[in-house]
């Protein structure tokens, strides 16, 4: 790509990068407001906004005073994960917490942009480990330690044409990531209007045509209701328990002292892989076991479309299977008797909803095939849950569709960066490769 001249070993204070530490308080939570940046908001580079802690504008003021993130910098965390990093987006308002900091060049040496290349490299990892201090309970990284990391910087020109080389394929992932939050919720209102609300029911009660329906789904839907122990339900409708509606399969481990149970080809899932809310599917998992484990444990294969949620630890995330896949113990594969797929995934999450309610605060941990009987819901006849399959189906295969092009673009581009801020590789070569690439995940 370029003559090892061109390319210089620096430390980032000597590249015009600095640090800078962050206020270490902690604010009030707030039910809304300006997003304060933790830990576990740092994933793959990037800041995920799931479950983020809120903070008032007054607290934003006070805890920006020393350090306001802006656009390019790089947030690293110094203890408990340390090492971990993400940029901060553009026109992205926020504070930071404790055990972070922040990298920001002056662009000298390094242009902000790519700097967040640059630390995620090999050689980052290498300077952490290097300087990373082992403690009894939480690995550190000291603040005076990170300036001192020396890392591969190639000329500003070259800079930039890596940066955005590496960006257009993250912004296309990223792209992909909006897509399938705007399906997943146009889904999960369609299933919360005829299932929830029952918005077809009360049209035709009034004389009105259910909107977005044909003629032949409409008739499915009664013209009235019925008092029940549930309150009013659709006329006609059943009162169940969950546990009725749905088969259950169990998981299981296999024996992780036998070398030829792991490392196969059949993805093997536990609570840590769980999809984001919108991504709805699991595609792949942390570990693996082969056709050995699978039939020598009380694991199972799940076919694809099989519901899963966390019954134990991290309790109720869901997953619906992607591809053929095994899980543990610790989880439950969940099929609608009625051989739906989505009607029995968006009811599991309203059921997950239903059990965090009754809660009310206290810890909800754990979920049993008694938890599936104690709650009762209002079912309807099969050809409506049918149509509501029928009715998302196209949706939800495209948010599948878009998670495994984002797979193949996450692995086009962890395998280039290192080799890219590194200088092996020509930008002519690693440019074809990226613009095939996109025009691929374009046309999908």
């Amino acid at each position: 790509m370029s003559s090892e001249a061109e390319w210089k070993q620096l430390t980032l204070k000597a590249a015009g990068v600095a640090l800078i530490d962050c206020d270490h308080r902690t604010p009030a939570a707030a039910d809304e407001g300006i997003p304060y940046i933790a830990i576990p908001q740092l994933r793959d580079g990037h800041i995920v906004l799931d479950g983020v802690r809120r903070i008032s504008e007054a607290d934003y003021i006070e805890w920006t005073k020393k350090l306001s993130p802006q656009a390019d910098d790089v947030i690293v965390v110094r203890r408990c994960n340390s090492g971990e990093r993400a940029h901060v987006p553009t026109n992205l308002k926020c504070a930071i917490g404790q055990n972070l900091v922040v990298l920001r060049s002056d662009g000298s040496k390094v242009l902000p942009q790519y700097l967040r290349w640059l630390v995620r490299g090999v050689e980052w990892w290498s300077e952490v480990g290097k300087y990373i201090n082992v403690g009894a309970v939480f690995d550190s990284l000291r603040c005076r330690d990170i300036p001192n990391f020396e890392l591969p910087v190639p000329p500003l020109d070259q800079q930039r044409e890596i940066a955005t080389i590496l960006a257009s394929i993250d912004d296309r992932i990223t792209l992909l990531r909006e897509t399938n939050a705007t399906l997943e919720a146009i889904a999960q209102a369609l299933f919360k209007s005829w299932f929830v609300d029952f918005d077809p029911v009360r049209a035709k009660m009034e004389g009105r045509t259910p909107e977005g329906m044909d003629e032949a789904t409409a008739a499915l839907f009664p013209d009235g209701f019925e008092t029940s122990e549930l309150g009013e339900v659709p006329r006609g409708w059943r009162q169940q328990t969950f546990r009725d509606t749905i088969q259950i399969i169990g998981g299981g481990t296999p024996k992780t002292s036998n070398p030829e149970f792991w490392g196969g080809d059949i993805p093997w899932f536990s609570v840590v892989d769980a999809p984001g809310p919108s991504n709805v599917f699991v595609i792949d998992t942390e570990k693996h076991i082969t056709d050995a484990g699978l039939h020598g444990s009380s694991t199972k294969l799940l076919p694809i479309g099989t519901t899963i949620i966390s019954a134990r630890g991290t309790v109720g995330k869901l997953a619906l299977t992607g591809r053929a896949m095994a899980m543990n113990q610790a989880c439950y594969g969940l099929r609608g008797k009625a051989g739906d797929t989505y009607f029995t995934y968006f009811s599991s999450t309203r059921l997950v909803q239903q059990l965090q309610q009754r809660a009310h605060g206290s810890v909800f941990d754990t979920i049993t095939q008694e938890t599936f009987a104690g709650v009762h819901v209002a079912y309807p006849q099969h050809p409506v849950i049918e149509a509501f399959d029928v009715t998302v189906s196209p949706l939800m295969a495209r948010i599948r569709e878009n998670l495994f092009q984002a797979q193949t673009l996450s692995t086009l581009r962890d395998t280039l960066l290192p080799r890219l801020i590194s200088g092996q590789l020509r930008l002519p070569d690693v440019q074809a490769a990226a613009e095939a690439a996109l025009g691929g995940a374009l046309q999908a």
